[in-house]
């Protein structure tokens, strides 16, 4: 072993060493890299001089636009979350289905597929479905197991359904690595790739991984059960109830993702869209009264109206009536947006929500941060060759090659957190499989599956960590283990199933965005 490669082997144990041991992922991912950078530098084994660059690769990373979308569509998913929404949608749910056993546990997973494409995030998802749908799914009979199980796993669909902020990440990292690789391999103008492209290819395996769990459920569980059904599931559902449940986060959905792809907005503009839709619906959930009520509907029409006018008008229409009409929109826009925040604000959700936006943004940019410092370091002592060069030795070649890739990526999934390991294995791992004629929107969708286990799986799987935190005592740790292996074991049969048909990933980006 030489010496470049020992500094590796010890800098790559001292990470893991760090990260275990409790000290913030940020400072290990950085300060080990670091350490290992001078002590390599004062026998004779690193240059120093790669750490020129780091200042340059922070401001890459501090001013790519791309990047904004983080924040945004992190508020987007916080002010959903405070805006009570999800108690009506699980009862209306739950009323529609019967209130049965099964007919709960299915409740539960489509209300999670909804709110999971509208909040993205992990925690409060499945903080919120044990406070409102636990309770629920054991009255109606659902055992604990399978009620953890169900909640776990439905509580991280938001990595895979877009709009995700597992895939931005992804798509900022595998579009930057497969430009450099494709580079590196002679062609010099690759297709770039976007996280709109990365959006279209998770949409058809989010769903199918949707259907493999309503599956399971559905033959796992019976149609009645001889258990108390709660008297809330026996009244009927009026056709009123649904659409004030159900209609507003699905037009707020479709106006995100329909704008990106259709090509109305960029993913920051459409993260930007889904902020000011979220904080109207707060805000008109919240209790805006009288004017302020009519000015939140109103603001709500014309943002869609100026969606449609940036989509139907050109240059000329643009110089003439209708751009009086457009600043009299956003002028009304305006008002809403301001009723609305003046309204959480005097309640404090407005408060709450931008602090724990800046807290979950502020780790995800810490993490990225950091990244760069161990990629600069990694290749500092000649981590990139090593690499290239164990791939190419990989029996089976370029599918070998991604085998091992998606084998690292699981197995780190036990131990990390998702952005801990796409900051980690893409810019790493990713470039001898990029360079090649893998298909980066297949690869990134492969990797956003596989990374969604990480969420579930023992035992630092943070679903479970959630679950644990708020569920009753009753429910032990292992009925969290028993419930949620048959879904891991979903997740690698769909992921299984991605790796056999790769035009479940590829077919969409193409109809949408051409080939």
């Amino acid at each position: 072993m030489s010496a470049h490669e020992g500094y590796l082997l010890a800098m790559v144990l001292a990470l893991f060493a760090g990260i275990l041991s409790g000290i913030p992922a940020m400072l290990a991912i950085a300060g080990v890299p670091l350490v290992m950078a001078v002590i390599g530098s004062l026998t004779g084994v690193f240059d120093l001089g790669f750490l020129s660059f780091f200042p340059a690769r922070v401001y890459g990373v501090m001013s790519n636009p791309l990047l904004m979308a983080v924040p945004l569509f992190v508020l987007m998913g916080v002010l959903l979350e405070k805006s009570r929404l999800a108690e009506s949608m699980l009862d209306v749910l739950g009323r529609m289905l019967g209130g049965s056993p099964r007919g709960m546990g299915l409740s539960v997973l489509v209300f999670s597929a909804i709110i999971a494409a509208s909040t993205g995030i992990v925690g409060a998802t499945v903080v919120m479905l044990v406070l409102i749908a636990l309770p629920t799914m054991r009255q109606a009979g659902v055992p604990n197991s399978l009620s953890a199980g169900i909640i776990c796993a439905s509580g991280t669909l938001g990595q895979i359904i877009p709009p995700s902020i597992l895939l931005v990440l992804l798509g900022d990292q595998i579009g930057n690595t497969y430009l450099e690789a494709q580079q590196k391999a002679g062609n010099f103008a690759p297709d770039p790739v976007s996280v709109g492209d990365l959006f279209a290819g998770a949409l058809l395996p989010g769903l199918m991984l949707v259907g493999l769990y309503g599956l399971y459920i559905f033959v796992r569980l019976r149609p009645t059960a001889r258990g108390v059904i709660a008297p809330a599931t026996k009244r009927p559902v009026r056709r009123r109830e649904i659409l004030s449940s159900f209609a507003p986060p699905l037009l707020l959905i479709l106006s995100v993702l329909g704008s990106i792809l259709g090509g109305i907005a960029t993913t920051t503009e459409a993260a930007g869209l889904g902020a000011v839709g979220a904080l109207m619906l707060a805000g008109y959930r919240s209790g805006v009264a009288g004017t302020g009520r009519v000015l939140v509907l109103a603001a709500v029409a014309a943002a869609f109206a100026l969606m449609a006018l940036r989509l139907f008008s050109d240059s000329r229409t643009e110089a003439t009536g209708l751009a009086i009409l457009a600043a009299g929109l956003a002028l009304m826009l305006v008002l809403g947006v301001i009723v609305a925040g003046a309204r959480l604000w005097a309640s404090g959700t407005l408060q709450t929500a931008v602090g724990d936006t800046v807290r979950i943004s502020g780790m995800v940019f810490g993490i990225v941060v950091a990244a760069s410092m161990l990629a600069l370091v990694f290749r500092g002592f000649g981590g990139d060759e090593l690499v290239t060069q164990a791939m190419a030795a990989v029996p089976g070649g370029t599918w070998g090659a991604l085998a091992m890739v998606l084998l690292v990526v699981f197995l780190l999934g036990f131990i990390l957190e998702a952005v801990e390991i796409i900051y980690i294995v893409v810019p790493l791992l990713g470039p001898p499989i990029l360079g090649g004629d893998i298909s980066p929107v297949w690869f990134g969708v492969l990797l956003a599956m596989n990374l969604q286990t990480s969420f579930l799986t023992p035992p630092f799987g943070f679903a479970l960590f959630y679950f644990r935190s708020t569920a009753p005592r009753d429910i032990t740790t292992g009925d969290i283990y028993r419930g949620v292996a048959p879904f891991v074991a979903l997740q690698l049969l769909g992921l299984g199933l991605l790796i056999a048909f790769p035009a479940l990933a590829t077919w969409l980006p193409r109809l949408v965005f051409g080939p």
